[in-house]
């Protein structure tokens, strides 16, 4: 019985794969990873899918507003923003504390969802940097 009082796994795959965000297997479980530290979309408790149809349903609703506009609003992220997050985050190892940590250091703000398009793009070359140092260390 999935529905907005009762989310459900079908839930998740539904809203990754409306129209709006068209989301491909490998970034849903981006998503996932990043919001819940697991793998496994399977092994989600309610509250983690919770979670993750909140973060989807935000994600659908941004994606929505920027078509509503004919000109380019930069006043919210983008669907490829985010993606590119939540691959960098993947890449480092970062969940979603850490990363929401460091939108608290860098911009005052306390949650990655609630940046805007310029720091969420300033984030995206921060992480960038910081794999690059990570990776010539290696």
């Amino acid at each position: 019985m999935a529905g907005s009082t009762n989310p459900s796994i079908r839930t998740i795959w539904g809203l990754a794969k409306c129209d709006e965000l068209r989301m491909t297997d490998e970034e849903l479980h981006l998503v996932v990873m990043a919001q819940t530290g697991k793998e496994s979309i399977r092994k989600l408790t309610k509250k983690e899918i919770t979670r993750v149809v909140y973060v989807l349903s935000q994600m659908k609703e941004s994606s929505r507003r920027g078509r509503e506009v004919r000109t380019p609003q930069y006043d919210g992220t983008t669907q490829n923003q985010r993606r590119k997050v939540y691959k960098l985050m993947q890449s480092l190892g970062w969940n979603e504390k850490r990363i929401n940590g460091m939108c608290r250091r860098m911009f005052k703000i306390d949650r990655l969802e609630w940046l805007n398009y310029k720091q969420i793009s300033d984030l995206i070359e921060a992480l960038k940097a910081m794999l690059n140092r990570q990776e010539e260390k290696s």
